[in-house]
């Protein structure tokens, strides 16, 4: 049995890693290996997992009895590394450095690029690449105003979704991901909603901690006044106030879960609160989706919907309801990141995609 060229992606959660094989659009093994706290507890800080999760990944690859030697290009979730471009970039020194002592923090999607750079050497003819992580920056500098000068806006987004979704959008309607403006609305554990003009996304909410709509674990943006003296009031740690912020905000903190499954069933069963909540959630949605309207100066040509929530609905249909008079509303539930990292992988073997250097 012949094989082609394989693209192997990697995709290191808190607690899982997810693997995927792909022989050119199609997948031939996808993995999610599930980490128990226990297992990763044993370890200090999330780089030192490195080699217990690399071991997993090769012994799944070899159960699976893939051919490691037809690998070519071996795609990791990028990590946090400085603010870059969006694109594909191969791993190189000054990338592995800063995903070892990233200057935003420990993260597991640090470990993305660390893992596809070590099995790429290991294998004869295979690079190593990530593409399109959380810090792609190509906000417009108005955009970086914060409104005093001890603070920037910076670009905190899910980057990897958004850019799919937005070019399995123009393909779907002949046209290239370049000359579309969209809005598109990330749906998950965070939310995000980026302004697309041809191709950059010139503004976005910073999801990581703390701006935008509320999410079902984070609290978005918070009465400032109101948090400084909370802040001040000498009831809260740092760490109390941030696992607020992220982590235990938003419908979280309303209603004791981050499943908005589950929130969305309580509604139905006559909870009013959980509906309360929920409406509050896709409002803010909705006015994050008017602002980037603004941004794009009322020149929208499609606001696309995406992430797990977005299999919801009934959630979005409270957000279709207030913005689809500022364009036509496209829904691509779930989020696929394999997929995309295996797709980005496949742009480098066909010559489509703009290789970038790191650095």
């Amino acid at each position: 049995m012949h094989h082609g060229q394989f693209i192997l992606a990697i995709n290191p959660g808190s607690t899982s890693t997810k693997i995927a094989v792909y022989e050119g659009e199609i997948p031939v093994f996808l993995k999610n290996i599930k980490h128990s706290t226990g297992e990763l507890e044993q370890f200090d800080k999330i780089t030192d997992q490195f080699q217990f999760r690399k071991n997993l990944i090769l012994s799944q690859l070899e159960e699976a009895e893939i051919p490691l030697s037809e690998i070519q290009i071996v795609v990791g979730r990028g990590g946090l590394l400085k603010p870059i471009e969006s694109g594909v970039y191969e791993v190189n020194e000054a990338m592995i450095h800063d995903l070892r002592n990233s200057p935003l923090g420990e993260h597991a999607s640090n470990l993305g690029g660390l893992i596809a750079d070590d099995i790429a050497q290991s294998l004869k003819d295979a690079k190593a690449y990530i593409a399109n992580p959380v810090v792609v920056d190509e906000m417009d500098d108005i955009a970086r105003f914060a409104g005093h000068p001890k603070f920037k806006r910076i670009s905190i987004f899910h980057a990897l979704n958004q850019k799919a979704v937005a070019r399995e959008h123009a393909k779907s309607i002949m046209k290239t991901y370049e000359e579309l403006n969209l809005i598109v609305v990330h749906l998950g554990g965070g939310i995000t909603v980026g302004a697309h003009r041809k191709g950059r996304v010139i503004d976005v909410n910073q999801g990581l901690d703390g701006e935008g709509p509320f999410s079902p674990e984070r609290s978005g943006t918070l009465p400032v006044g109101d948090l400084v003296r909370l802040c001040f009031s000498g009831e809260y740690s740092q760490k109390q106030i941030m696992k607020m912020i992220k982590g235990e905000g938003g419908m979280a903190a309303y209603l004791g879960t981050n499943s908005a499954y589950d929130v969305e069933k309580r509604a139905a069963s006559g909870d009013m609160e959980a509906k309360q909540v929920l409406e509050a959630m896709a409002y803010q949605v909705a006015k994050e989706v008017g602002a980037m309207g603004t941004v794009l100066r009322g020149e929208v040509d499609g606001i696309l919907i995406t992430g797990g929530v977005a299999n919801s609905k009934w959630f979005v249909n409270l957000i279709v309801e207030r913005v689809h008079k500022i364009a036509p509303t496209h829904v691509y539930p779930g989020e696929d990141e394999m997929r995309a990292l295996a797709f980005n992988g496949l742009r480098i073997i066909r010559g489509e995609a703009d290789l970038k250097v790191y650095g």
